[in-house]
């Protein structure tokens, strides 16, 4: 059949011209048969393909295709219901007296009644029969128990429900071969496989709610680098008509919960641009060059929203280096970066186009991915300092209603190394054990039971301990506190507890007045003796130590050997012997190696043992003297169970504890 038929077949009128018109070239019999032979393939791949909208044209060859397939399936599951045999047994069709003879002379073994109109019988030689009650015999039943005859009953099946079950699955698999078929259609395109490819990010829109810088407590430096892209964007010309130009993105470097993603949409949120939001997982799939495809994909999106910003959190997830995975240049991911440094920085690139990224591991990253033109400019979002932990806390305190005796600059000290996540997290945790004791404000006990518990873990009250462990746990910590008081440079003892909190029976907690980035040798060796105090109390006192000083030797030894390996503070010297290097992918453990001889990691195991030993001997002079006050210590421990600073000086007699200044 050629083309023609195709068309006649179909109930279309032929477009091919009468002899007596002419050519559509202008009467041409070799241009117009061209033309014509055009118009009747261009005719023949709509009726052969599937639309663009997924439907087939009225009577195409695909839709006839698939009614004959239907046609055919229901002929043979007819063919199978009448014809084929159904697996049943042959049986004999007898008169109906013939039956009650049967059964009055003790032949028949079981009977089975269809709907009271068939009689199925078995007869005790195993042959089987069958026969029509043609009236109601009321005598029946009682005939056959009389005989002791097996009496059952069945419904006879209508055709309909033979035609429903055996059509049923071919409905359901013509279904799906339908919606595949529409799916994966020639001329609407690989829609299923082209759903993949989209790009997960989430669009920001400029009528969105926004995020200013006024939003974000502190990072003043980070503010500072990231107004300059703000600028860019408000006041594009200002910066082409002197020559500059803006980074084409940038990459923030800080631990976790610092507020990478909070800047970045504040940076949206003041330039009041479009803000498209997605991570570096979402780029990763098995399915090969999905990646790349949605990164093209999340690309043509902010050119279509452009002036715009796209922000990929956690970069790393996609970013690292090539060339070190087992995958090596047929990886996937790396096919992925492989587009990403494409889309950046190629013949595609935009202006308009910002991208913002973060990680808290850009030592992991692609070279390539952050030479200049690409992320070019570094922020350090970095973890707050006391100001800023008191301004982020301010922040997350607004619509908490808070008692008078909340101070919000000693919960700031109290809380150094934390983000700001994690002091969203406290004043939450606040609040929650406020609501739980029914009480409609939140108070400083509140706030210390929150840090108490994300710092250390939840307390375990309900721990039993018979009154010899609860002593030599008091006695513990009570050569840990103790030490406060008598070492110069030490931080203020905040509390003292033996309640059990996580895996520790007991803690003792100390107070920095401000944060501090370096640490001199002194203020390190009085950290050592500090956590060799609960060691020698237990010594001195019982003569003999228990397993929980394990985490006390593991500090102590870890930082006395940081001392001679990194910082230089034994007669070693200005020498570093530790080593941070490790190949990607790969521990710490397996991949650490020495740079230095036998001879030296003996010396540096001498230098160790000298700074414990020196510290080991000035804490055990330190509580031998004072041991009428370790004592009296630990008998209010054991009675209150968590003392204060301020009531362990007033029990000894210590002077008080110098005032902080007040933060602004």
């Amino acid at each position: 059949m050629d083309d023609e038929d195709i068309r006649k077949s179909d109930g279309e009128p032929s477009e091919t011209p009468s002899p007596e018109e002419p050519g559509k070239d202008g009467g041409k019999p070799d241009g117009g048969r061209k033309s014509e032979d055009k118009q009747k393939k261009n005719i023949y791949d709509q009726y052969r393909y599937w639309g663009n909208d997924g439907k087939s044209p009225k009577g195409s060859p695909g839709r006839n295709r698939i009614a004959l397939i239907a046609l055919i399936l229901v002929i043979v599951s007819f063919a199978y219901i009448f014809l084929m045999d159904t697996g049943e047994a042959v049986r004999t069709e007898t008169s109906y007296s013939r039956f009650i003879d049967l059964v009055e002379n003790d032949a028949v073994s079981s009977v089975t009644i269809v709907e009271d109109r068939v009689v199925n019988y078995t007869l005790i030689s195993g042959e089987e029969g069958t026969c029509r009650i043609p009236y109601h015999d009321s005598t029946l039943l009682g005939m056959l128990r009389s005989h002791s005859i097996d009496v059952s009953g069945a419904v006879q099946p209508t055709p309909l429900w033979y035609i429903i079950i055996q059509l049923l699955p071919w409905v359901i698999f013509i279904v799906m071969i339908v919606m595949i078929m529409r799916q994966t259609g020639a001329a609407g395109g690989n829609r299923m496989m082209s759903s993949f490819g989209k790009s997960h990010a989430q669009l920001y829109g400029k009528n969105d709610k926004k995020v200013t810088f006024a939003d974000v407590a502190g990072q003043k430096e980070a503010k500072n680098e990231l107004q300059e892209v703000v600028d860019f964007l408000k006041h594009p010309d200002r910066f082409v008509k002197i020559g500059a130009r803006i980074p084409r993105g940038v990459l923030l470097v800080g631990p976790p919960g610092t507020g990478k993603t909070l800047l970045a949409r504040a940076v949206a949120g003041e330039a009041g641009v479009a803000f498209l939001h997605t991570s570096g997982s979402d780029f990763v799939e098995m399915f090969v060059g999905m990646g790349a495809a949605r990164v093209r994909d999340l690309f043509s999106e902010a050119r279509k929203n452009a002036p715009c910003i796209i922000f990929i959190d956690e970069l790393d997830a996609v970013g690292r280096a090539r060339g070190a995975g087992l995958g090596g240049g047929h990886d996937e991911r790396e096919q992925t970066l492989n587009q990403m440094l494409v889309e950046m920085d190629g013949f595609s690139s935009d202006p308009g186009v910002i991208v913002m990224a973060a990680t808290n591991r850009p030592d992991v990253l692609d070279p390539a991915l952050l030479r200049p033109g690409r992320f070019d400019r570094q922020v350090v979002v970095s973890l707050p300092d006391v100001q800023e932990r008191l301004d982020i806390l301010r922040i997350h305190t607004r619509k908490v209603k808070m008692e008078a005796d909340v101070d919000l600059q000693r919960i700031a000290r109290a809380t150094p190394g934390s983000s700001g996540a994690d002091l969203a997290n406290l004043v939450n945790e606040a609040a929650l054990f406020a609501a739980r004791a029914d009480r409609t404000t939140v108070g400083m006990e509140d706030f210390e039971r929150a840090r108490d518990k994300i710092l250390l873990g939840v307390a375990r009250e309900s721990v039993y301990m018979t009154p010899e462990e609860k002593k030599a746990t008091a006695y513990h910590e009570a050569g840990h506190t103790l030490l406060h008081y008598y070492l110069k440079y030490t931080d203020p003892l905040h509390k003292v507890t033996i309640i059990p909190h996580g895996r520790a029976l007991g803690l003792t907690m100390s107070l920095p007045e401000k944060d501090t980035y370096t640490k001199n040798r002194s203020y390190l060796e009085d950290r050592i003796k500090i956590c060799m105090g609960g060691y020698v109390a237990e010594d001195i006192v019982y003569g003999e130590t228990t397993t929980g000083t394990s985490n006390d030797i593991k500090q102590a030894t870890e930082m006395a050997r940081r001392m001679v390996t990194e910082w230089g503070m034994s007669d070693l010297g200005f020498i570093s012997l530790a080593n941070d290097d490790e190949p990607l992918f790969l521990g710490r453990e397996i991949t650490q190696h020495k740079d230095y001889s036998e001879e030296t990691a003996r010396r540096i195991d001498q230098e160790v043992g000298k700074i414990l030993s020196r510290c080991m001997d000035e804490t055990r002079n330190i509580l031998t003297v004072h041991r009428d006050q370790l004592d009296a210590l630990t008998d209010a421990l054991v009675e209150k169970e968590t003392l204060d600073d301020k009531d362990i000086r007033e029990m000894f007699g210590f002077p008080p504890q110098p005032h902080v200044t007040d933060l602004v």
